[in-house]
C-alpha cells in the first residue's frame, strides 16, 4: 500500500493543477465573450477542447483514482481537513470517470462553435443558423445522460451538474405549487387600477453615465478593485480565474429600466461569493467551491431584488442617482424609484424580467429542456412551443426569435440543467432576507445610510464560508431552519407587491 503521505502530497497536487486548468479554461472563455476577435472562434475551440480533455484527463486517471482509493481505505486515520476533501473528491472522481476524455473535447469544441453560432443567430434572427448546433449539443446531451445514470429521470444526470441531490420529482413538485401561485399573484395584479394605468419608464442614461452607476454600486458593495474588473460582453456574466482573479460583465446596450446597473448588482453578488468561498487549508480543493448554482445564484438575487429593489435601498440612491444624471432623475424622488425599478409588466426578456414574473421564464425553460431530453419535441418545432408558452405564462408572444428562443447562450454552452437553478436561488433568496431581517433589526438603516456591509458579513457568515463542506440544502437548513420551500417566496411577493397596487 502507498504511504499515506505520498498519496496526501499527490491529491492535493493533482487538485492545485486541476484549479489552475480551471482557471486558464476560464480565462480563455472570458476573452471569447468580451475581447477575443471574431474570426479567432476556430483557434478558440481547438484551446478550450485541448485544456478541457487535458483536464479532465487528469481528474479519471488511473493514478489519482488510486492516490483517492487508498485514502478512502484509510479514512478514519485522517484529520478532519483531509478526510473531508478525499470524501468529496472520491464523489467527483467516481462522477467524473463515467465520462471519456473524448466525449469532454467533443463537447467543448461543439459548443465553441455553437456559441459563434448563436452569437449570430441572435444578431440576425435566424433561428437556422444556431438550429444545427443546437442539436449536436443535444444528441451529446443524451449521451451525457447514459454515460452518467442516475437513478430516475435521464435530466437527473444533468440537474445534478449544477444542483447536487436535485431531481426532476423533486423539482416538478416545487414548480407546481410556484407556477400557479405565480400566475395567480400577476392576474390579481393586472387586474388593479394601478396596474392598467401604469407606463413604461423611459428613462435614458447615456452609456458613460451608465458606467458612472454601475462603478459606484461597485464600490458600494464593497467589490474589491484589486481582485476584480467589471467588463462588457453580449450576456452578462461572471467567472472565476484564481482566489483574487474574478470576471464580472454587463450591457450597456440591452433595454430596460437600469439593465446594465442591475446586471452589475447581480453578477457582483456573484463575485462577493467567489471571494467569500473557503480559502485557507482548503485552497485549491474541492471544498472551496460552490456546492450549488442555486446557492451562488441566491447570492446574485438576493443584492438584486431583495437589497437593490427595496425602499431604503433608493433612500440612499436616489439623490445619488439625481447627482450623476440631475436631467434625467429631476422629478425622480426615493418613493418614484422604488415605484419604478418595482413595476410589474411581463416582458419578452428573461434578464430584464421583473421579479414577479421572472421564475415563470426559468420554469418555461425547463419545461422545454425536458421534453428536448425526452424528445417530446425537436429542435425545429422549439420557436413555436417557446411562443406558445411565453402566451400561456406571460400572456405575450415575441415578435422574433431573438427576442424569444434565442435570447439566452446557456444552450449553445450545452448548459442543460442550468436554468432551474436560477428559480431555485430566487426561493433560497427569499429565505435568507427573510432570516435576515429576523436576525438584523438595524439592517433597514444601515442600508439607509448606505453601509451594505452588514449584508456581506451575514451572507459570508451564513452561506460564503461553507463552500462545499455542507450542500446548498444544508445551508439554508442550518440558516433558515427549513430546506428551499417557494410559499417563502409566494408570501415575500405578496407582502411587497400588494401594497405597490393596492391589491
Amino acid at each position: 500500500m502507498v504511504p499515506l503521505k505520498e498519496s496526501l502530497d499527490f491529491i492535493y497536487k493533482q487538485q492545485k493543477e486541476l484549479s489552475d486548468f480551471g482557471g486558464i479554461g476560464a480565462l480563455l472563455g472570458w476573452d471569447q465573450m468580451t475581447y477575443m476577435p471574431p474570426k479567432g472562434n476556430d483557434g478558440r475551440a481547438d484551446q478550450l477542447s485541448l485544456i478541457s480533455r487535458l483536464a479532465h484527463e487528469r481528474v479519471i486517471s488511473d493514478e489519482f483514482y488510486g492516490h483517492i482509493t487508498n485514502l478512502s481505505a484509510m479514512v478514519d486515520r485522517l484529520p478532519e481537513k483531509d478526510r473531508i476533501v478525499v470524501t468529496k473528491l472520491k464523489e467527483d472522481v467516481e462522477k467524473a470517470r463515467k465520462v471519456p476524455a473524448e466525449f469532454v473535447e467533443r463537447m467543448a469544441r461543439t459548443t465553441t462553435h455553437a456559441y459563434a453560432a448563436w452569437q449570430e443567430a441572435k444578431e440576425k434572427n435566424t433561428f437556422s443558423t444556431f438550429a444545427p448546433h443546437l442539436e449536436k449539443i443535444i444528441d451529446l446531451e443524451k449521451e451525457y445522460c447514459d454515460l452518467i445514470k442516475l437513478p430516475g429521470h435521464p435530466y437527473n444526470s444533468l440537474l445534478d451538474d449544477y444542483e447536487e441531490g436535485m431531481t426532476v420529482q423533486k423539482l416538478q413538485h416545487e414548480f407546481q405549487v410556484l407556477k400557479p401561485k405565480l400566475v395567480d399573484i400577476l392576474e390579481h395584479i393586472k387586474a388593479s387600477t394601478l396596474y392598467q394605468k401604469q407606463r413604461p419608464w423611459n428613462l435614458a442614461f447615456d452609456v458613460e453615465t451608465q458606467q458612472k452607476l454601475c462603478r459606484f454600486v461597485l464600490q458600494k458593495m464593497n467589490l474589491p478593485a484589486d481582485q476584480t474588473r467589471l467588463d462588457v460582453s453580449a450576456h452578462p456574466f461572471t467567472t472565476s480565474l484564481s482566489d483574487d482573479d474574478v470576471r464580472i460583465t454587463t450591457n450597456y446596450e440591452h433595454t430596460g429600466l437600469l439593465s446594465s446597473f442591475f446586471s452589475t448588482v447581480h453578477e457582483t453578488g456573484h463575485a462577493l461569493y467567489e471571494l467569500g468561498l473557503p480559502k485557507g487549508q482548503y485552497k485549491d480543493t474541492v471544498i472551496s467551491d460552490a456546492p450549488s448554482l442555486g446557492i451562488h445564484e441566491s447570492q446574485s438575487r438576493f443584492w438584486e431584488n431583495m437589497i437593490a429593489r427595496s425602499k431604503v435601498f433608493w433612500t440612499y440612491f436616489a439623490p445619488m442617482f439625481k447627482k450623476t444624471a440631475p436631467v434625467v432623475c429631476n422629478d425622480m424622488s426615493s418613493e418614484t424609484w422604488y415605484h419604478a425599478v418595482n413595476q410589474v409588466r411581463p416582458s419578452l426578456i428573461r434578464v430584464e424580467a421583473d421579479e414577479l414574473t421572472y421564475c415563470l421564464h426559468v420554469i418555461l425553460r425547463f419545461e422545454l429542456e425536458l421534453a428536448l431530453i425526452d424528445g417530446k419535441i425537436t429542435v425545429a418545432e422549439l420557436p413555436h412551443r417557446w411562443n406558445e408558452k411565453m402566451n400561456e405564462l406571460l400572456g405575450i408572444k415575441p415578435p422574433t426569435d431573438t427576442e424569444g428562443v434565442l435570447q439566452d447562450m446557456h444552450w449553445s454552452g450545452g448548459e442543460f440543467g442550468y436554468f432551474p437553478t436560477y428559480a431555485i436561488g430566487t426561493i433560497y433568496a427569499s429565505q435568507l432576507y427573510k432570516k435576515i431581517h429576523q436576525e438584523l433589526p438595524s439592517l433597514q438603516e444601515e442600508i439607509t445610510q448606505g453601509d451594505f456591509s452588514m449584508v456581506t458579513q451575514w451572507l459570508h457568515e451564513h452561506v460564503h464560508q461553507y463552500g462545499r463542506l455542507m450542500t446548498a440544502d444544508d445551508i439554508i437548513k442550518k440558516t433558515c431552519g427549513e430546506g428551499l420551500n417557494s410559499n417563502v417566496f409566494v408570501a415575500y411577493l405578496k407582502e411587497k407587491y400588494y401594497p405597490l397596487y393596492e391589491v
